[in-house]
């Protein structure tokens, strides 16, 4: 009784950050922060003597290049993944400040529901993909959310929801390994994927003969994660980059709603511990709360510059953490049949896009 007692009596306290627990925090991401800080140095550096080269896809590049050349310590892992999901929507934040309503209402409803007809095509799509190619429905499951909604982030929630569940093709149970290999395969085959399309998407949307703003529309319908919309965006020129961060933004709206169906079809015969559903993510809520600010009219011109400037710092560095998460050789150890799905996917996404920027210009 007076361990029951003693327990109850200390939870409350159990989820308090102590300071040296703070402490410990801070210094498991400074040495990661701080090569972001350099890689951001040096990406700028890269685009001022390169000026066709962005600064964000410089950073990316370069974690890419260090991570796989293996010149980063594992004690820069922390930070750098601090850097590519908090950093990333800190920035995405900040980038509120630049999108007003009358950005998104310009998009008109034939461009939200283009977004959203995509978004379902590829939901759809890519997992029948995968089945034709002898991967497991959770593989498929997890590169077709990161491909549709918003990259690693996605992949993360949806991998939460699943659980350990019955395989719908095979029925054999996933355990804790296989889930890890299943989600750090996803996350690398969109990573890689996201990243040819920064390289790519431009020089097709010149060919095509696509306006800027339509430019725009396709890689925010088309280009996996936030920070490669920006990258893309950027390299396309100004005029694409409102029209491609409003349509990307619509797909992370669709976060919350996807994960949630998904988690609900995952509990029917699931075990009893899975997890629930992801809810909107808090980034997204405060990105509106600043597109509500921005939209009074009522901030100074030198304020948005100013943030401007930060904005792009942030993504750089995330960039260079989500860079990072790109291994070569995890791709090669785990096949060609997962890329393959990654590269058809991201085919299938750009195609079913471009129909719809067309279909809605």
């Amino acid at each position: 009784m007076l361990k029951i007692m003693t327990t109850s009596t200390t939870r409350p306290h159990a989820h308090r950050t102590s300071p040296a627990t703070g402490s410990r925090r801070v210094r498991n991401v400074a040495p990661g922060l701080a090569v972001s800080a350099v890689a951001v140095v040096v990406a700028w550096c890269v685009h001022r003597l390169a000026g066709p080269v962005p600064m964000l896809t410089a950073a990316l590049l370069l974690g890419i290049v260090a991570v796989n050349t293996g010149v980063l310590p594992d004690a820069t892992r922390a930070g750098t993944r601090f850097a590519a999901r908090t950093l990333m929507r800190a920035g995405v934040v900040l980038l509120g400040l630049q999108v007003s309503l009358s950005d998104i209402a310009g998009l008109g409803w034939q461009t939200i529901a283009m977004t959203v007809a995509v978004l379902l095509a590829t939901l759809l799509g890519t997992p029948w993909l995968g089945r034709l190619m002898g991967l497991s429905h959770r593989l498929s499951l997890l590169v077709a959310a990161g491909c549709a909604i918003c990259g690693a982030s996605a992949v993360a929630a949806v991998d939460g929801v699943l659980g350990a569940r019955d395989d719908r093709k095979t029925g054999d149970r996933t355990d804790d390994g296989e889930r890890e290999g299943d989600a750090a395969t996803a996350v690398a085959v969109v990573m890689l994927c996201g990243t040819l399309a920064i390289a790519v998407m431009p020089v097709l949307g010149h060919l095509l003969g696509l306006s800027a703003y339509d430019e725009g529309r396709w890689a925010g319908a088309s280009v996996h994660d936030v920070g490669q919309v920006v990258a893309t965006a950027t390299a396309l020129g100004p005029a694409a980059v409102v029209p491609a961060i409003t349509v990307k933004l619509v797909r992370v709206a669709m976060l919350a709603p996807v994960t949630t169906v998904i988690g609900l079809r995952a509990r029917r015969g699931a075990a009893s511990g899975t997890r629930r559903p992801a809810v909107l993510p808090v980034f997204l809520i405060a990105f509106v709360a600043m597109v509500l600010i921005r939209s009074t009219g009522k901030v100074p011109a030198d304020l948005l510059n100013d943030v401007s400037v930060v904005k792009d710092l942030l993504f750089a560095a995330a960039l260079f953490g989500l860079g990072t998460a790109v291994r070569v050789r995890l791709l090669v150890r785990t096949g060609h049949r997962a890329l393959l799905l990654g590269l058809t996917s991201w085919v299938l996404i750009a195609g079913v896009s471009y129909a719809g920027v067309l279909l809605t210009r």
